[in-house]
């Protein structure tokens, strides 16, 4: 599949599994996932077409388990993935842009319209995230000290690690070693 239409099929697919499946005539269950055959029947799309845009996606979007498909994390609408919660590494790390970092650093990380706040395991991941809103800056955040503090993270399965909020005082800018 040519690459561009794989970029907007996966685009049409966030909106259907993660913001707006109504708009499409989908119904979530309570765990985000759907019949994967609604979704081709919703999308338009073919089986081979859905399932190359799953294996193929770069940030790991999507799981099929069976005969049902859910978006992994990202999600605007109300879902509990039921993810366990897990103990992080001792850094993680946030992508964002400059016009964001007086409030990040005044507030923290929030999880604004999703469900919680999406933290990298690696700085190249993260550099890839802030990259999509303009020249991007790397945050590390202290999550051995989250934890120990008492915060909670899950591990969603594409890697991402998850969080209902990250305060101030665990950020800091990413300097190399």
């Amino acid at each position: 599949m040519e690459e561009q239409r794989m970029i907007r099929l996966s685009k049409r697919m966030s909106k259907a599994l993660r913001h707006q499946p109504e708009r499409v005539g989908l119904t979530l269950d309570p765990a985000g996932w759907v019949p994967v055959a609604d979704l081709l029947n919703a999308l338009g799309i073919s089986a081979a077409e859905l399932h190359e845009v799953v294996a193929q996606n770069d940030k790991k979007r999507f799981t099929i388990d069976g005969d049902r498909i859910r978006a992994n994390q990202g999600h605007s609408v109300e879902v509990a993935l039921g993810l366990p919660t897990a103990v992080p590494p001792d850094q993680l790390f946030h992508g964002t842009v400059a016009q964001y970092l007086d409030d990040i650093m005044r507030d923290g990380l929030r999880p604004m319209s999703r469900h919680d706040v999406h933290l990298s395991p690696d700085v190249e991941t993260a550099r890839r995230v802030g990259a999509r809103r303009g020249r991007p800056l790397i945050l590390t955040v202290d999550a051995k000290a989250m934890h120990e503090n008492g915060h909670e993270f899950q591990l969603s399965a594409n890697g991402v690690w998850l969080t209902q909020h990250v305060p101030a005082r665990y950020l800091y800018p990413y300097t190399p070693s």
